[in-house]
């Protein structure tokens, strides 16, 4: 069974740097599509980023385009999503979350999430 686990949250100043870690276990993640979800205070979640198992085809919404970046380390069975010009609407819990071969696909394994807080 496909397990994932969050990491590397934290306070951030605004504009500063993170980079999340998308840890998985029991499954290796190469036949997987990973997506990151957001979740701000009193909002609904919504995707932020999504890679395909290939590595090949990458999303992102509009905001994160130009400041994140989500990269795939298959042999570490790990995927990341690094964060930059971080900004005050950034904050909420990060969860990965993870779905077979492609970002359409529906995501059925997810994980508990970390928080971020954005904030000088």
């Amino acid at each position: 069974q496909l397990r994932l686990v969050e990491s590397g949250g934290g306070l951030v100043q605004p504009g500063g740097i993170l980079r999340l870690s998308c840890a998985a276990s029991g499954v290796t993640l190469d036949g997987y599509a990973i997506g990151w979800f957001h979740q701000a205070p009193g909002k609904e979640r919504e995707k932020v980023s999504c890679v395909s198992s290939s590595g090949d085809s990458k999303h992102y919404t509009y905001s994160a385009e130009a400041r994140f970046i989500i990269a795939r380390d298959n042999a570490k069975n790990t995927v990341y999503l690094q964060m930059t010009s971080m900004k005050s609407e950034d904050t909420g819990v990060y969860s990965c979350a993870a779905a077979p071969q492609e970002c359409h696909e529906a995501f059925t394994s997810w994980g508990q999430g970390t928080q971020v807080t954005v904030s000088s």
